[in-house]
């Protein structure tokens, strides 16, 4: 339904392009049915992936809150009328000036993996609740996180008790599997190592109650992935076989939430033979929008509205002065023979990680321009 109100939009507005056009009916869908799967946790869309305002008001609407990682994201969502409770400071890696920013707007959640980084909350958040990410083997994903967040889980017992010294509220452990996991499965090595935290720090005299299972839950692009449904009874499973007693969940879920609910309409600009093989350059590339091709990490659907007849083997690149510009050399894709310069591309479930990762003018370049539907109507946005 989402395609056929925007396909509806697109007819009738004529935007130019590139562009991503998202249906916030389908966002608040999205977070429902997460919620369902999960009736008791506290779930944070992860505003990074899709910070639209009308986003942010759908994700509202269906009862979210919001995992922040700046203080440009923590001001967008109160603006959209997010109350500050409903913010979770989930990134590791902040200045103590963003520290304060946070807590002199009402943020009292916040992430942590670091003692330069506790320190700073216990100085510039003082009672904050605070939990502390672990490095996780699980899994690979579409986009792994590699080394980048997380300590290591023997170490964390030691930050958390250092929290409680320090006068934080020493809450819980995080961990995250990377984005675009397909494997339900993943969740558990983390579920695992946090119990063994939990009982750990319980021997310190620090009693922890939360844990945040991040986000990753895939979504079908080309290949299918689980349900949510499935991803839901696999953690479930995970915490009860792990916990005595249900602790407080926190799930972040971004590419889940919103990436089914976008469209990018994109205009061929060029088709060329090279080598034997044929080329079709878009109007929208890596750099102003499809950032998540690199190293063909994300399959993205293709159509061609208004052709049809026989389909060949294409390349499809970006439309910058930039040999890296490429989307997909080795991911076989086809497209009509009959595809010539004008014609339209629609690129679905193009919701996540798109308008939010483009360069601001490379090239000269435009950001992706973004149209969000608000009851299959144009959202009047500030």
């Amino acid at each position: 339904m989402s395609v056929e109100r925007i396909r509806r939009f697109l007819s009738e507005a004529d935007p130019g392009t590139p562009c991503l056009v998202v249906d916030t009916d389908t966002v608040a869908t999205r977070v429902r049915e997460l919620r369902d799967e999960f009736p008791h946790a506290r779930l944070r869309y992860a505003v990074k992936a899709n910070p639209e305002p009308a986003v942010l008001r759908a994700v509202l609407a269906a009862g979210g809150g919001f995992d922040v990682a700046s203080p440009a994201e923590i001001a967008a969502c109160l603006d959209a009328g997010a109350s500050p409770a409903a913010l979770s400071y989930g990134n590791t890696i902040k200045k103590p000036a963003d520290i304060a920013f946070a807590w002199s707007r009402g943020v009292r959640d916040f992430t942590t993996d670091a003692p330069g980084d506790l320190a700073h909350l216990a100085a510039h958040a003082p009672g904050a609740s605070v939990s502390v990410r672990i490095l996780v083997d699980g899994p690979a994903s579409a986009t792994p996180f590699g080394q980048k967040f997380g300590c290591e889980p023997a170490q964390a017992a030691a930050l958390l008790a250092e929290a409680d010294r320090l006068g934080l509220d020493a809450a819980g452990i995080a961990f995250h599997v990377g984005s675009q996991q397909p494997d339900p499965g993943a969740w558990e090595p983390g579920i695992a190592a946090a119990a063994k935290i939990f009982a750990e720090c319980a021997t310190r005299g620090v009693s922890l109650r939360r844990l945040n299972i991040g986000g990753g839950f895939g979504i079908t692009y080309r290949s299918a992935v689980p349900s949510p449904a499935e991803y839901g009874r696999e953690i479930r499973a995970a915490v009860r076989a792990h916990f005595p007693d249900e602790p407080e969940i926190l799930l972040e879920p971004g590419r889940a939430v919103v990436a089914g609910a976008g469209l990018i309409r994109t205009e061929v600009v060029l088709v060329s033979t090279r080598f034997g093989r044929r080329w079709v350059y878009l109007d929208v590339g890596r750099y102003n929008g499809l950032a998540e091709t690199e190293n063909e990490a994300i399959p993205y659907r293709f159509e061609v509205p208004d052709r049809d007849g026989a389909r060949g083997p294409v390349v499809l690149a970006g439309p910058t002065c930039d040999g890296d510009d490429v989307l997909y050399q080795r991911t076989p894709y086809e497209l009509p023979l009959s595809l010539r310069a004008g014609d339209r591309v629609d690129i679905l479930d193009a919701g996540a990680y798109t308008a939010s990762y483009s360069s601001v003018a490379f090239n000269g370049i435009p950001p992706l321009r973004t149209h969000c539907l608000e009851g299959g109507r144009l959202a009047d946005d500030p």
